[in-house]
């Protein structure tokens, strides 16, 4: 008599994708596609939810509408942001997964908060790098991490299916670093290779090796994992960009926010970097 092994991903239970609408022209969505098709490989519950920026007299921009435009206009978005809900179910009982769905119409500071405080309630976030320099996807980002304590994937244009056979570990021996590479290990379990990379000075690299010195946890936990520590010839986050294109990383697991987002903005940081432009999906954690 033969047993199934349990997937590995099976302690993925609900997924969460949050999108947010904010202009009439609707935007393709990487991270709904991402998250149903992780939620159907994990056998995990789908939750959509598709919220649209209810404008008010506060947003300086809407200065050349009169009440009845603002009227028309929330009223088009709410109705796009719906479309997108009911359209993300019918794909998801289509593909087998069970789905439920929300499509709030908030003020722009309630959208944000609502969405992270939902994402207290599932395992992960999946949600889209957006590709402006400053949008709502990077601020629902940004606060589901700071706020929900729970782990998110931020899916760049692109990539609307999961895969996860080759993934990087981006390791600084910090404590975000740590967070993000246990939160991981369902899919760390599951990969085919994972690479743990740590870049630093050829100084730093010939004092220590934190890569080497965790490597070990990870194997203990079933990770087929190898490691490559880096020098760091240009920046932190070109020199992790360039290896993950060698490696042909399906995801980036890295500690988010070392530093406060304030400093990052004015100082850099590795976090913000990617969330410019990533060659795989992130799995972020802080």
């Amino acid at each position: 008599m033969s047993s199934s092994c349990p997937s590995p991903l099976a302690g993925i239970r609900d997924v969460l994708v949050g999108t947010a609408i904010e202009g009439e022209r609707e935007e393709a969505s990487s991270a709904i596609g991402y998250g149903l098709t992780l939620a159907k490989t994990a056998g995990a519950h789908l939750t959509v939810q598709s919220a649209s920026w209810r404008l008010s007299g506060d947003d300086a921009w809407l200065g050349a509408f009169d009440v009845e435009g603002v009227s028309i206009l929330d009223r088009r978005l709410d109705a796009l942001a719906h479309s997108i809900a009911e359209r993300s179910a019918a794909d998801a009982a289509q593909a087998g997964v069970v789905c439920t769905w929300d499509a709030p119409n908030l003020p722009y500071p309630e959208i944000v908060s609502r969405l992270a405080a939902c994402a207290r309630l599932h395992d992960l976030t999946v949600l889209d790098i957006g590709a402006r320099t400053y949008d709502l996807d990077r601020e629902m980002i940004q606060k589901a991490l700071f706020d929900s304590g729970r782990p998110v994937i931020a899916v760049p244009p692109g990539h609307d299916a999961f895969v996860a056979r080759r993934i990087i570990v981006a390791w600084d021996g910090s404590a975000q670093a740590a967070r993000a590479a246990n939160d991981a290990l369902p899919f760390l379990r599951a990969a085919e290779a994972v690479e743990i990379v740590s870049v630093g000075t050829e100084a730093e690299s010939h004092a220590s090796l934190p890569g080497a010195e965790f490597a070990p946890h990870l194997a203990r936990h079933g990770v087929a994992v190898t490691v490559n520590d880096l020098p760091q010839r240009d920046s932190v986050a070109a020199t992790l960009r360039s290896q993950a294109g060698l490696f042909r990383a399906d995801m980036i697991v890295m500690g988010a926010y070392r530093h406060s987002p304030t400093r990052e903005y004015f100082f850099g940081g590795v976090t913000r970097s990617f969330l410019r432009g990533s060659p795989a999906p992130l799995f972020l954690a802080r």
